[in-house]
């Protein structure tokens, strides 16, 4: 099922007549990446859909690193948290340790991006539920928001931090922020529910965008943490 979720710029419509060449310029104006091999990336592996996001970040040049315990994230300078059922991983993380390196690493400045149970994990409040979580970003989400698996669906969306063509997002089971601290930028809606946000180094989506050709969300979250790579340099 499609549904349409585009929010354009205010004053601005995006009008691509070839979607082809427009990510391809897209993607060489808004997501280079200097140096992507230098970066170091893990991908959480304790449940969920973990091959299809090492899939995408190595198509994005950087070397990945399944993550299944704490001493793993001192090699890796970023977090991909990925789809999955949001209670087991958290459990499991709570179970080896993996939720207190993770809260650890976020403090030094480590960047993470939590999709779909990422975003539920992420989040500070849950609601109707007190399952366990990392409570990093200052939101609260919705789980199932959109329906049940019958009810997945996909959808265009418009995302103004990785610029046009529209995002073909897919939707599975998602969740959705119902409310967001002010410190927490919306970066994409779909039926004007917040499915996209950032809050300093830590990123959240509903959807999956590691079940798409697109690269450009994980570009994003790349080029977060080569900021925080240099910004650590500066300082060092």
């Amino acid at each position: 099922m499609r549904r349409s979720c585009s929010q354009p710029v205010a004053g601005k419509t995006a009008q691509v007549r070839n979607p082809q060449s427009a990510f391809a310029k897209a993607s060489a104006d808004k997501s280079a990446i200097r140096n992507p091999q230098s970066v170091t990336v893990g991908v959480l592996a304790v449940q969920g859909a973990v091959e299809k996001h090492v899939q995408m970040l190595e198509r994005c040049g950087v070397r990945v690193i399944p993550v299944r315990f704490p001493a793993e994230l001192d090699e890796v300078q970023g977090l991909v948290i990925p789809g999955g059922e949001s209670t087991t991983v958290g459990k499991l993380m709570a179970r080896y340790g993996l939720d207190a390196k993770i809260i650890e690493r976020a403090k030094e400045g480590m960047p993470i991006f939590g999709t779909c149970t990422g975003m539920i994990l992420l989040a500070k409040k849950i609601v109707d539920s007190d399952q366990h979580r990392l409570g990093l970003m200052d939101a609260t989400v919705l789980r199932n928001a959109f329906g049940r698996q019958i009810d997945s669906f996909e959808s265009d969306l418009d995302i103004e931090c990785i610029g046009p063509p529209a995002f073909r997002a897919v939707f599975i089971r998602a969740p959705y922020a119902v409310e967001a601290n002010s410190s927490t930028r919306v970066l994409a809606r779909c039926e004007d529910k917040i499915v996209l946000l950032r809050q300093e180094g830590i990123l959240a989506c509903a959807f999956h965008p590691e079940l798409t050709e697109d690269r450009r969300v994980h570009e994003y979250f790349i080029r977060m943490v080569t900021e925080s790579l240099a910004k650590q340099g500066s300082r060092g």
